[in-house]
């Protein structure tokens, strides 16, 4: 039986190679929308009733940009796996330099209401 000490140990190996994981998925999305800086994911998609995987690509401006029904829902889907824990009722944003997942609302607050 490992000693709680291992454990911690190979808790923080599996947490430091997630955060690799999900900054190289970062690189891979923003190699796939160029130009984006943030998407945005969330479980509901504007046009549709039922729940379905949706992003949405930002610039650095924040202005939105436009992709395809095929960049947004293998970005959703990316994302969402990535992020097993997160509850996908709300709307969240991914930063594409730092793989850092925030809250739609949190990050539009930090971002002065921009997006």
């Amino acid at each position: 039986m490992p000693t709680p000490q291992s454990e911690r140990a190979v808790s923080a190996q599996y947490d430091e190679s997630a955060d690799v994981r999900r900054q190289r998925m970062a690189r891979l999305l923003a190699d796939m929308v160029p130009g984006a800086t943030v998407i945005r994911v969330s479980q509901r998609e504007p046009s549709q009733t039922w729940p379905s995987p949706y992003a949405r690509a930002y610039d650095e401006h924040g202005h939105r940009m436009e992709t395809n029904r095929a960049q947004g829902l293998i970005a959703a889907r990316w994302i969402m796996r990535s992020y097993p824990g997160v509850s996908w009722d709300e709307a969240h944003d991914l930063d594409l330099a730092t793989g850092v997942l925030k809250s739609a609302a949190q990050a539009y607050a930090s971002a002065g209401g921009v997006r």
